[in-house]
């Protein structure tokens, strides 16, 4: 072998080497994230009174049931010896075929950088963590945008409804988010939560945050969106049910 043929060789053995030679890292990226599905529910005109009767009822049973008045036991004889529940379930599936769907959609939402961090930090370095998350509206009123840099006590662009920004819902508190199993990279509310609208307005979107309080400014702000196509209008009696799926 003569030392050009020997060169030639060494130079395409040195070529092969670096065509597999492994990087020296690999970089992993994840990016936070999801959607919020939804639906307005409208009561059927012909119904009205006796939805609103049956509302009514089905809030002074849950009413004595919790409030320490009458036990569920004394309750249950009155109401035939059924349990409060199957009560309430009954009248909830009677108020349901008073309803018809108005609308229905998604939309995507932005997760806030301290969203981020809280998902981190507890994720990754948390102990004896316990999440709880819940659900809010964003009124129409004052709206300007929503921001990455949002926080619960600090988001100027936008206001919550339901107290003293309409529309107003009947819940107490901002629904509870309970979440199904993970899969494939992402994690979906186990069932839709429920805004019972007592009060005219415009939602422009929803939000996820760890307290319950509505108008709070505690907690963490995890994210927020906007309807797609523009905001909705509700009316009293109107159901509005919205899940939210998170993926990275």
């Amino acid at each position: 072998m003569n030392k050009m043929n020997h060169e030639a060789i060494v130079a395409a053995a040195i070529q092969s080497a670096n065509v597999v030679k492994p990087p020296s890292h690999v970089e992993e990226q994840m990016e936070l994230h999801g959607k919020f599905e939804w639906n307005l529910k409208r009561v059927f005109s012909d119904r009205i009174e006796q939805y609103t009767q049956l509302r009514d009822q089905a809030e002074l049973i849950h009413k004595k049931a919790t409030s320490g008045i009458i036990s569920r036991i004394t309750l249950a004889f009155h109401l035939d010896f059924k349990k409060v529940d199957d009560v309430l379930a009954d009248i909830e599936a009677k108020m349901e075929s008073m309803r018809y769907v108005v609308e229905d959609g998604w939309f995507p939402n932005l997760v806030t950088t301290v969203g981020k961090n809280y998902i981190l930090d507890n994720g990754l370095a948390g102990s004896g963590f316990t999440a709880a998350y819940y659900m809010g509206l964003i009124s129409s009123t004052s709206y300007t945008a929503v921001n990455a840099a949002d926080t619960m006590s600090s988001h100027s662009g936008w206001l919550e409804a339901g107290v003293a920004n309409a529309p107003t819902y009947s819940q107490g508190s901002r629904p509870t988010a309970a979440w199904s199993s993970a899969s494939s990279g992402s994690k979906s509310l186990s069932s839709a939560l429920t805004f019972s609208i007592t009060g005219t307005g415009t939602v422009k979107g929803c939000f996820l945050t760890t307290v319950a309080t509505k108008d709070g400014t505690t907690g963490t702000l995890y994210s927020a969106g906007l309807f797609s196509g523009g905001d909705r209008a509700v009316v009293n009696l109107d159901t509005l049910n919205v899940s939210y799926t998170a993926s990275a």
